[in-house]
């Protein structure tokens, strides 16, 4: 049975992705800040067999030891690093008026702890079967989309995320690991708003069509729930 670790598991796609891989036979590490608190995921869990459900605050190290510890020498196939925040609740994110401690709190839960995760987990990974990192972006954090402006601190942090991965991708090459980006969509999620295209079932199970695809060739691509690569 194949292994996948999802953090920010509580609601959204990250919920959407533990219930459609339990569905598809995983066994499913959902994280979250705080399960208690979590309604959605403790009732999956209760209803699939195949999740654990992992108290994990994507920017304590300590706590990615503890979940790493409770794995053991298992294998992990499957590292989705979907935990993001948008920043709003820093105050604005336009020119003129922006927060820097709020900044540096987006880029450490949508940059930073990405790249921690994949270097807390790399053991359980190097024993997986064709293992992948798959982070969650947005075409928001693509350079060559940029037409509005604005967005200061997401816009950001994710294309640090971008370029993080394309390293990661690089150097995790030898140790037969895949790191890919993708965008899931304006998805409608409490992050997305009610106002959005797709839905979390949609998008979920475009990207999982996306990872069943690759291969080596693909590491470092930035590539959207369709398969077509996005313009960094």
């Amino acid at each position: 049975m194949p292994t996948v670790l999802i953090t920010g598991a509580n609601r959204g796609i990250g919920l959407e992705f533990s219930r459609q891989y339990a569905e598809a036979g995983w066994r499913v590490v959902a994280t979250c800040r705080d399960p208690s608190g979590s309604s959605a995921l403790t009732a999956l869990a209760g209803a699939m067999g195949t999740i654990s459900v992992q108290a994990l605050d994507v920017t304590d190290s300590r706590a990615m030891a503890i979940v790493a510890r409770s794995l053991a020498d298992g294998p992990l196939d499957l590292l989705i690093n979907n935990a993001g925040v948008y920043g709003n609740e820093g105050g604005s994110q336009e020119f003129g008026h922006l927060d820097e401690e709020a900044w540096v709190r987006v880029f450490r839960v949508n940059t930073i702890a990405a790249v921690k995760m994949a270097e807390a987990f790399i053991g359980h990974l190097g024993r997986g079967h064709r293992p992948v990192i798959a982070n969650l972006s947005s075409k928001m954090g693509s350079i060559a989309d940029n037409g509005s402006g604005g967005t200061y601190l997401y816009r950001a942090s994710k294309a640090a995320l971008n370029a993080a991965t394309k390293s990661m991708a690089v150097d995790l090459a030898r140790r037969g690991i895949i790191a890919v980006v993708l965008h899931p969509g304006w998805v409608k999620t409490d992050m997305g708003g009610p106002g959005a295209l797709i839905s979390v079932e949609t998008s979920v199970r475009g990207m999982r069509e996306v990872i069943d695809r690759l291969t080596p060739a693909d590491s470092g691509r930035f590539i959207d729930r369709t398969g077509v690569d996005v313009p960094w």
